[in-house]
């Protein structure tokens, strides 16, 4: 499809795809280009560039037939009137003719359409990229006026196109070079020459190298000394003012044990600051990069507890439970002891809100003698907030790695990245990319952020992530996580919890005699069934903090204080939740459906209702695609097997069915709830009631195939705290219950089935 963009004319500079050019307008010509882009085009205009940057006025007919489509991304007035604007390349395009516009003649317009790029061989073009990856490197380790943040850009791009149009932008090539690989279509064909062109410019390197050191040899040390001396003298006497001596900086050079290259780059910079005046804004920018580099823990590491037994107690003493995360520290400290050399593994807790995954983070920290240091990367949408901004900008700082080992002081702290499912990826940035660099072991050893532009080594960094659900981790970051679930805890687990470890805790910090309270298990049992409702204990945490003010408030605090129901209901009001009643019957068609979400495990009613109609299906209950399919194969099936189940003489087509799900407002999602549907419509149809304390989970197929779920564990754990007695799940979930407590296995009869049939036959027959 042709398209037709107001021209824009730029001699002797050339706009590439992907790149930014700062302009500044002084033409009216100019000027009005931009408003009528701004205007009517979206802010884009066709910029392309005369091969003859002599003529004032070339002809149509000497005007290039290949530009670029730019889009305006800024454009600000300037006192002296002038306009700068900022310009972004987005692609190539063919110009098929030149005409003026109607609107205004002066500004000329080109009808373009999209250039037919040629398929390229995907092994070859990936043998070319890794060639130019290659070069590009040695080019830059070789070039001292190319940063090294360049290569972590270059790194991540994977197309050849977009590759070889970044590479031009900032190699010196002469102005007709840059012409022909604007106008070179076939990105193969750019990519050969630019590596003829880099291997050049190596060249070219390496001889200004050799005269460099030629020269450098010809003069002796001490002459150039005095020469370079004398004539900052002159300069200062000249100006009037004598710069300070950065001695300070030279001396924490000194003391830094890091490699040459580095070594060099900071003593240049220091060089410059003594030639800078103290007035200028440049002045400041070098001592604020100087303060950060020569202050980072290049080699200071603290020492690790490597004491098993002092680890453990500390661990225990903390945290009641979480016995899968304390024995991976402790094999990680045992395979320490016997090789220094091994490397921190990079844990992501996965687990409900209130669990504990940062404290236990933090206690890690303590136990093994490690600084601690949280960064949370929830809604993070900008991957500069991790590797830091550019030195041009005014007011650039590092990423929030290095912002982390400078705060710690040491390069081995430990590490904690919260609510990692939690962030944002849109098509402006990705900051799961950076974070790849950051958390990879085999990269992570040479991490460049951009403000620092230097390496440093992260693999000393002992690095935790946290998430609440494992599903909305990204799964290029996810394959480098070592994935450890914080399952919720049960009722019982919280009354041990609240007593050895919330109420002394609470009573510490308020200064408070741990004798003045008197609170039993009933009481705590009760208080966690009827005022909570949580994964974890930090709502049970804030009602005991409540109570204890409450306390003070009424001066009970010198007099020992029994807790029951009636007190219970005085500080902390009515109760908020009560439990299933299995005691209860159910009506006919109602079951319980096992769910779980990221506060844990829980329950889900399911109601079915059938009346006259014309065999509509309703579904009410705020679900999501995946369970209304659900609904729909659980009524196919009973349809298909209406005579296995005596419904011959029930018509489908003369009756509406009706299927909700109680807690409408309460998102609801996935195949588990298939087994529950299937039994609540038959429940209806054969007119039997199902007890109230039994709860069913499994995906059901349209041959009554019951299939295999996720989130087993937490699903019985909560079916353990709503009172449920009597729980079916899929046979092939049989290994899960190895992760189920003893105590809640005990008290809950689980049920394997294969098939529906089984069901039936034990509810129904």
């Amino acid at each position: 499809m042709n398209q037709i963009f107001p021209v824009m004319l730029l001699k002797g500079l050339i706009l590439l795809p992907n790149q930014e050019v700062k302009l500044e307008l002084n033409n009216e010509i100019s000027k009005e280009i931009t408003n009528t882009a701004t205007k009517n085009f979206n802010r884009q205009v066709l910029v392309i560039t005369p091969k003859n940057t002599l003529e004032e006025n070339p002809d149509v007919n000497d005007l290039p037939h290949v530009g670029v489509i730019g889009r305006i991304k800024s454009c600000i007035e300037l006192p002296n009137g002038n306009v700068r604007v900022t310009i972004k390349g987005i692609t190539r395009v063919k110009i098929l003719n030149f005409s003026n516009s109607v609107s205004n003649p002066d500004i000329l317009e080109a009808e373009v359409t999209k250039l037919d790029l040629p398929k390229l061989d995907e092994v070859e073009e990936k043998a070319i990229i890794k060639k130019l990856n290659d070069l590009i490197s040695e080019y830059v380790a070789s070039s001292s006026c190319i940063s090294n943040s360049l290569l972590n850009n270059i790194k991540t791009i994977d197309n050849l196109n977009h590759l070889t149009d970044m590479i031009c932008s900032f190699m010196p090539l002469t102005f007709n070079k840059k012409i022909e690989y604007l106008e070179e279509i076939n990105a193969l064909h750019r990519a050969r020459n630019l590596l003829k062109d880099i291997k050049i410019e190596l060249e070219v390197l390496k001889l200004d190298e050799k005269i460099e050191n030629e020269l450098e040899n010809s003069l002796e040390e001490t002459q150039k000394e005095f020469i370079l001396r004398e004539k900052i003298k002159i300069i200062e006497k000249e100006l009037g003012e004598k710069s300070e001596n950065p001695l300070i900086y030279n001396e924490l050079l000194e003391k830094l044990n890091i490699n040459k290259k580095t070594k060099n780059k900071i003593a240049h910079e220091i060089k410059k600051l003594e030639y800078t005046s103290e007035i200028s804004p440049e002045n400041a920018m070098i001592r604020n990069y100087l303060d950060w580099i020569l202050n980072l823990p290049w080699n200071k590491s603290s020492f690790e507890n490597n004491n098993i037994q002092d680890i453990k107690t500390k661990l225990e003493n903390n945290h009641y439970g979480l016995k899968e995360i304390k024995e991976r520290i402790l094999e990680y400290i045992t395979l320490k002891n016997n090789n220094n050399s091994i490397k921190s593994p990079i844990i992501c807790l996965v687990g409900p809100p209130g669990v504990g995954k940062t404290s236990i983070a933090k206690s890690i920290a303590n136990a093994l003698n490690r600084e601690f240091y949280k960064i949370s990367v929830g809604g993070l949408n900008d991957s500069s907030e991790l590797v830091g901004h550019r030195r041009t900008y005014m007011g650039s700082n590092p990423g929030k790695i290095i912002q982390g080992l400078k705060k710690c002081g040491t390069n081995n702290p430990l590490f904690l990245i919260d609510e990692i499912d939690k962030i944002t990826v849109n098509y402006k940035d990705n900051p799961t990319s950076v974070l790849l660099d950051i958390l990879d072991k085999e990269q992570n050893t040479e991490f460049i952020d951009n403000y620092i532009e230097e390496p440093f080594d992260l693999s000393h960094i002992f690095f935790i992530l946290t998430a609440n659900s494992i599903e909305n981790i990204p799964t290029p970051l996810l394959d480098r996580l070592e994935i450890i679930n914080l399952p919720s805890y049960t009722d019982y687990e919280k009354v041990d919890i609240a007593k050895k470890y919330l109420i002394p805790k609470i009573l510490e910090e308020n200064k408070i005699d741990n004798k003045i309270i008197s609170i039993s298990d009933e009481i705590l049992l009760y208080l966690i069934e009827t005022y909570t409702k949580e994964a974890g204990v930090r709502e049970l945490s804030r009602c005991l903090e409540k109570i204890i003010r409450k306390l003070v408030v009424l001066g009970k605090i010198n007099e020992r204080t029994k807790l029951s129901k009636i007190k219970l209901k005085e500080y902390l009001g009515i109760p908020k939740f009560t439990k299933i009643d299995n005691k209860k019957q159910s009506p006919i068609g109602r079951i319980n459906a096992l769910g779980v979400n990221p506060t844990g495990g829980l329950i889900i009613p399911i109601e079915t209702c059938i009346y006259e109609g014309k065999g509509k299906f309703i579904i009410t209950g705020l679900l999501g695609e995946i369970m209304e399919e659900s609904t729909k194969v659980a009524l196919s099936y009973i349809k298909a097997h209406q005579k296995d189940y005596k419904l011959i003489d029930f018509f489908f087509n003369l009756k509406d069915i009706h299927i909700h799900f109680l807690e409408g407002a309460v998102k609801k999602e996935g195949p588990s709830a298939g087994v529950a549907i299937t039994t609540s419509i038959l429940s209806l149809l054969l007119n039997k009631k199902v007890n109230n304390d039994i709860a069913f989970t499994g995906e059901i197929s349209l041959n009554g195939d019951i299939l295999k779920v996720g989130g087993i564990k937490e699903k019985i754990i909560g079916a353990y705290n709503n009172n449920i007695k009597k729980v079916y799940i899929p046979y092939t979930n049989e290994l899960d219950l190895e992760e189920i407590p003893e105590r809640i296995k005990s008290e809950i009869n689980i049920i394997l089935v294969k098939n529906f049939q089984e069901i039936f036959e034990e509810l129904f027959q």
